[in-house]
């Protein structure tokens, strides 16, 4: 496959990766991007011995025939690829089937040497390639259906001038390049090669060749490409054909319940189920209209159903490692999706399964034994039958998208309006009222980083679980810990002696321009931290198409937390300075316990740290509470060091007096 390299977007893979964080949090933009980082470039070396594997299967056949090297050029790549795939693999993390995977290379390497048959060479380079995902798994689909007049226009700006405007691989800079680039519009060619495999070409390029990688192009634009050129050996005209099997045919449909079924299936492997016309009729349609495949209300469940088997069997191999990352991706790609829908309309299924799933990565991180795994597989399946009756496009209503509305923006809202009120009750009741500015530059910042957030998101890149959760479990506990020394540091001023000692100390030139900035920080990762959240359950809210109900709800919720927000601020300002020091204390004490909870639960979720479940412990979102041993353990830390701080105030009162 060779594209030709044209003009592109000025935007690279690393300012693609921090636009991704930046639009969430700048702490947990940091630290996210921090901890993963092994894992993202252990992610990327799989995919380049993936995609060697899959040049390797398709194309040795122009190499070899009937024992005899019919290329000499062919065949030298077929050996330097097979060679470089067994150095890269013996380079990734050590896990139970590396071994195994890496003398499965040298019989691929042996077979390549040996001028074994194309077909043999094939077999061994899938075989090879499906046991690499099942040993280290990374993401093999776009997040979004693909844009293929995107992908028409790049293709056109980047690629047409070798490999043609209509795909034959004779376009006008083709002249002189050896080899020459590929013919997408080449059927046994392109029979032989799936849209990940053309994905990872276009990402990466392909050494020794004329075809560099197009990694400074944005994800979705990559995959916009590789469905585009996907196209060229499937003629348009066969396309109604596949839609009338894919709207006749059950059977069909349940075998591309998502884009990571439909990227990873070569036509020819569609045609030894389907027949060869129809395949290409099936092809010609999915690859123009990807959006099919995820119109099904149950996709991201289909597909987090797929993961957890593969788990399960992962784990039945002996695999530990491997089932662990399967259940973790099922959590995060499959069920991150749907929990903003599912928890507007059944919050109480959407607490059973997280905490189903939960169960089930503890019992595998701790090698408790299959039959136990098993029945954590099962019981999740039944919640999962729950969840797709519970979000069946039926039980969409005006009712249920107003009063999911309403909910959670009152829920989510509520929390971080505590927060600013006490910080503007307190600037006011210190008289420091020219500092409120930075309270209210935060939280208009925050609303106006969510709505860039969204767009953003919609239009540009995905936000995948793990940022979700990561989003979520960092800001919270960046926030705990601020609000641990705020009410520490209110509880020491709540008595008037201390209060006036503090006056003595002139208080006005205590609050500095840093501390207005501390407080802009504070008010934005509070703010946005909830806006964030609201923001995924409204886009899933909005797309069951009850705008309206939708909107009224929000408003209604907006309309209520003004009038609380009114409320507090009013009756705070007839507190004594004193009285008004210790009901704050203890409302951001509060508030700290429950931030430190709710941080450690995303983490998590995340699959940063791991999870101890602890039987008999309620789960109680809005407190924070979660039953495992790490959330409580965090919740108890926060209590013992707000229990110290109030002690130590207490006793330097009293030496004071």
């Amino acid at each position: 496959m060779r594209l030709s390299r044209g003009p592109v977007r000025p935007r690279t893979r690393a300012v693609d990766k921090a636009w991704r964080y930046t639009l969430m949090l700048l702490l947990s933009a940091i630290l996210s991007q921090i901890v993963p980082s092994q894992a993202i470039a252990n992610g990327t070396e799989v995919q380049t011995v993936w995609r060697l594997l899959d040049y390797i299967a398709v194309d040795y056949a122009g190499a070899v025939s009937g024992g005899r090297v019919t290329s000499e050029a062919e065949y030298a790549e077929m050996v330097e690829f097979a060679g470089q795939v067994e150095t890269r693999l013996e380079a990734l993390p050590d896990k139970s089937d590396k071994g195994e995977l890496v003398h499965r290379t040298r019989r691929l390497r042996a077979a390549i040497a040996a001028k074994a048959t194309p077909a043999e060479v094939a077999a061994q380079s899938k075989a090879l390639a499906s046991a690499l995902l099942a040993a280290y798994p990374v993401p093999l689909a776009p997040m979004a259906p693909p844009d293929l007049a995107r992908g028409a226009a790049l293709y056109a700006q980047n690629c047409a001038s070798c490999h043609g405007a209509t795909g034959d691989g004779h376009g006008p800079g083709s002249a002189g390049l050896d080899p020459r680039p590929i013919a997408f519009n080449d059927k046994v060619r392109a029979d032989q090669r799936s849209l990940f495999g053309l994905y990872q070409v276009i990402t990466q390029g392909l050494d020794g060749t004329a075809m560099a990688g197009f990694d400074s192009l944005p994800e979705q634009d990559r995959w916009a490409l590789a469905f585009y050129v996907g196209t060229f050996a499937y003629p348009e005209t066969a396309a109604a054909d596949g839609e009338q099997l894919w709207r006749e045919r059950a059977d069909i449909r349940s075998k591309y319940p998502n884009l990571a079924a439909l990227v990873v299936a070569t036509p020819a492997a569609v045609a030894r189920d389907l027949g060869p016309k129809n395949a290409a009729a099936l092809t010609a349609f999915l690859r123009r209209h990807p959006d099919t495949v995820t119109a099904r209300a149950d996709g991201s469940l289909a597909l987090t159903r797929e993961r957890l088997d593969a788990s399960l069997k992962a784990y039945a191999a002996g695999n530990r490692q491997a089932a662990t990352d399967l259940a973790l991706t099922a959590y995060l790609d499959g069920f991150e999706p749907v929990e903003p829908m599912l928890a507007a309309r059944d919050p109480e299924l959407m607490a059973r399964i997280e905490q189903a799933m939960g169960a089930l990565r503890a019992a595998i991180a701790d090698a408790r034994p299959l039959a136990e795994v098993q029945a954590a597989n099962q019981e999740l399946a039944a919640l999962f039958g729950e969840a797709e009756a519970a979000l069946a496009p039926e039980k969409a209503s005006n009712a249920s998208s107003f009063a999911g509305a309403f909910g959670v923006l009152l829920r989510e809202g509520l929390e971080a309006l505590l927060i600013v009120i006490a910080m503007i009750a307190f600037l006011r009741k210190t008289e420091r009222t020219e500092m409120l500015g930075f309270v209210h530059g935060g939280w208009v910042a925050a609303l106006a980083a969510g709505v860039a957030s969204w767009f953003i998101a919609t239009y540009f890149i995905g936000i995948s679980g793990a940022s979700r959760e990561l989003t979520e479990g960092f800001g919270s506990l960046f926030a705990a810990i601020i609000l641990l020394t705020v009410g520490i540091w209110m509880h020491g001023k709540s008595n008037a002696e201390a209060w006036q000692r503090y006056i003595k100390e002139k208080m006005a030139h205590a609050l500095s321009r840093r501390s207005g900035w501390f407080l802009f920080l504070l008010a934005f990762v509070v703010v946005y931290r909830e806006v964030f959240e609201t923001i995924l359950f409204y886009a899933a809210l909005w797309a069951q198409g009850n705008g309206l109900a939708m909107l009224g709800g929000a408003a209604a919720a907006a309309v209520l937390l003004a009038v609380l927000a009114w409320i507090m601020l009013r009756y705070s300002t007839r507190l004594p300075i004193t009285q008004f020091f210790s009901w704050s204390a203890i409302l951001i004490a509060i508030l700290a316990v429950v931030l430190a909870g709710k941080g450690v639960a995303g983490l998590q979720e995340a699959g940063i740290l791991g999870v101890v479940p602890l039987p008999g412990v309620p789960r109680i979102q809005m407190l924070g509470l979660f039953p495992t041993t790490e959330t409580v353990l965090a919740q108890l830390a926060a209590l013992a060091i707000l229990g110290a701080g109030f002690w130590l105030n207490r006793k330097t009162a009293v030496r004071a007096t």
